[in-house]
């Protein structure tokens, strides 16, 4: 059940209390702010309007698919793919999830790694109608993609012949190898042994499910839609300036939302999108465009880039030194948006020299700074961000208390809008430039994944004989995690949480003590253990980054 359908009276929010109406932004609401913060907070905190386009975004790539139908769509391992062979191989794949009983509204888990087939079965599914879950085999563990096809009810689960064992199914849920299929011939003349349906479509139907750590280390699934969707990726800036000729690297994990902006970004604009395997920087070297988050990009030299036109970051905060750098000479966005805004809601056109912001709403969306009692803060103030218009998702699946805490009525807009509250501080900068400035709550941002510290800590004390643990992130890069009493094994603590949530999850290092230290009102002091962290220096063991 989405939020769109759970929303109602019972919202605990302040701002829940406000008057709603008819589309428009409401005066009344900003009766405390003097008359010049008025009128900037319509001017700054509202995107620029602009008809949104009414292409689902698998329809957007049919588009292409019929224009240019010998241009490579994508590029793996030496070998290309155009996009009447992709299209070719999507319909099939569609025409046979529909004689599964893939229907509209359904979802279908696309369990693989970075491969063609991978693109043939995220396509597939939005063409039978259904939303895609996306996870890489390579790194999520056995039970957590149980967990996810069990969470999002997929229909079927898709991967490939080399993994197809590895996924685990939930009762009666078949598992396909894509590359299987694809390599069957196709009848003579390339046409379908099953028609694929014209399978209705609407903007509110679901294009993709993505999940992020909960707090209790169950992770939430969340629906974006393919209005969400086409109104990023099928208007400028969000469109990165893709067009037929253009190639688009594919650097980052599918389970991650910048995926989706790598991916479908491409294929809905006529690009090519060059699928690495493990070599980050020579699929980067070769691309016009690159999507990142600061970590990943970070390990790329922009030297060995020179074609390289347009970079846009997200995920996490990113370091001014690398965005001048790479903002040389380039289109260089530095963006912002959680996966419930999807992707990103806010993008910035850096320059070097310049201060590094998070930008301004991109089209059709809304951006309020709002105090703890749900008003306006004047410009300048710091507040809470919340988000409105187009980019506002359908909410998380099956989880009503998480919706009413995250989504309330748009009191602004009215109409029946909702927005999101981000958990993100944030203020208005004079000049109309959002600056943010950290997260409200216990959520990080690690690698460029949300990561929920309890949600580790948790898992820690699932080890025997571990009476507490807490966990706090000391680089962008790095989390490390304290645990007592001092007789447990750090190793076997890292194993542990290893086996049970995902790479990013797992502690650089776990150091056993004693006792926790305390503050007065009887509460770990997470001040003095960063302290211990930072000032042992210690030599953090740095996971892979297998979905960089």
């Amino acid at each position: 059940m989405s939020v769109r359908q759970t929303t109602d009276d019972t919202a605990s929010h302040p701002v829940d209390a406000l008057p709603t109406g008819p589309a428009g932004w409401r005066s009344a609401l900003l009766d405390h702010l003097p008359p010049r913060d008025r009128r900037l907070f319509h001017r700054f905190g509202q995107g620029p309007r602009v008809p949104a386009p009414d292409l689902r975004i698998h329809q957007a790539f049919a588009r292409w698919a019929a224009t240019t139908p010998e241009a490579v769509a994508a590029e793996h391992l030496g070998e290309r793919i155009g996009y009447r062979e992709l299209d070719r191989q999507a319909n099939r794949l569609a025409a046979h999830l529909v004689a599964l009983g893939v229907r509209t509204g359904d979802t279908v888990g696309v369990f693989t790694s970075r491969s063609l087939p991978m693109l043939v079965g995220i396509l597939a599914t939005l063409k039978a109608g259904a939303a895609y879950v996306p996870q890489d085999v390579r790194i999520t563990p056995a039970p957590q993609l149980r967990q996810v096809a069990h969470t999002a009810r997929c229909r079927v689960l898709l991967t490939t012949s080399a993994t197809l064992d590895a996924v685990p199914a939930p009762p009666g849920v078949p598992r396909l190898a894509v590359d299987r299929l694809m390599a069957e011939p196709l009848p003579p003349g390339g046409h379908l042994t099953a028609p694929v349906p014209d399978r209705p479509v609407r903007p509110d139907d679901g294009c993709y499910v993505l999940f992020t750590s909960g707090t209790t280390g169950t992770p939430n699934g969340v629906t974006v839609t393919h209005g969400n969707v086409a109104n990023i990726l099928l208007t400028s800036p969000g469109d990165l300036g893709i067009r037929p000729g253009r190639t688009v690297a594919q650097l980052l994990n599918v389970a991650f939302d910048m995926a989706a902006w790598e991916i479908l970004g491409c294929l809905a604009n006529g690009g090519t999108l060059l699928v690495r395997d493990r070599d980050l920087t020579a699929t980067a070297a070769r691309a016009d465009v690159l999507v990142a988050t600061p970590s990943v990009l970070a390990r790329i030299d922009p030297d060995r880039c020179a074609g390289v036109r347009v970079v846009a970051v997200a995920g996490e905060p990113c370091p001014r030194p690398l965005a001048d750098r790479w903002a040389a000479g380039r289109v260089f966005y530095n963006c912002c948006g959680p996966t419930e805004t999807t992707i990103v809601n806010t993008m910035h056109r850096h320059r070097p020299g310049a201060p590094l912001t998070i930008g301004r709403p991109t089209p059709n969306n809304t951006v309020y700074v709002l105090d703890d009692d749900g008003r306006p803060c004047r410009i300048g103030e710091v507040g809470e961000m919340w988000a409105g218009g187009d980019c506002v998702s359908a909410g998380y699946l099956d989880n009503d208390a998480l919706n009413t805490e995250r989504y309330a009525p748009d009191p602004f807009l009215g109409g029946g809008r909702l927005m999101f509250r981000t958990r993100d501080r944030g203020r208005w900068r004079a000049d109309g430039e959002l600056e943010h400035l950290g997260r409200t709550d216990d959520q990080v941002k690690v690698r460029g994944f949300r990561v929920e510290l309890d949600a580790v800590s948790t898992v820690l004390e699932t080890v025997p004989g571990c009476r507490r643990a807490v966990t706090l992130r000391v680089t962008d890069r790095d989390l490390v995690s304290f645990v007592a009493p001092a007789e447990l094994d750090p190793q076997r603590c890292r194993e542990t949480v290893a086996a049970a949530l995902p790479y990013y999850c797992v502690p650089a290092a776990v150091h056993p003590l004693p006792e926790l230290p305390m503050t007065g009102r009887g509460k770990v002091d997470r001040d003095a253990l960063l302290r211990l962290a930072l000032d042992l220096r210690w030599q953090w063991a740095h996971v892979e980054e297998a979905a960089a």
